[in-house]
């Protein structure tokens, strides 16, 4: 089985985009995946792109607030793990 670590929380979740706005407390890059996991969430999710301010970037840093698309709802305060 693969190892998950936190990486950070969903801070809000835009219905018609299916874009999760995340703030990251550790790195995250552009084809990395993801688990959302929270009272009614399970989710797993490669990142297939990755926006900062509406401008596309390849990665982020811990503290930054990014934007990714996904295939389905996620919910305000699901924890964001890295599947490695």
């Amino acid at each position: 089985m693969a190892e998950e670590r936190e990486i950070g929380v969903v801070t809000h979740y835009f219905g018609k985009a299916k874009v999760a706005a995340i703030k990251l407390a550790a790195p995250l890059a552009v084809g990395n995946t993801v688990r959302f996991k929270g009272h009614t969430t399970d989710l797993v999710e490669k990142v297939a792109s990755m926006q900062i301010e509406h401008q596309q970037i390849a990665a982020a840093k811990a503290g930054d607030a990014v934007g990714i698309a996904v295939t389905d709802h996620v919910r305000v305060g699901d924890k964001v793990f890295l599947v490695v």
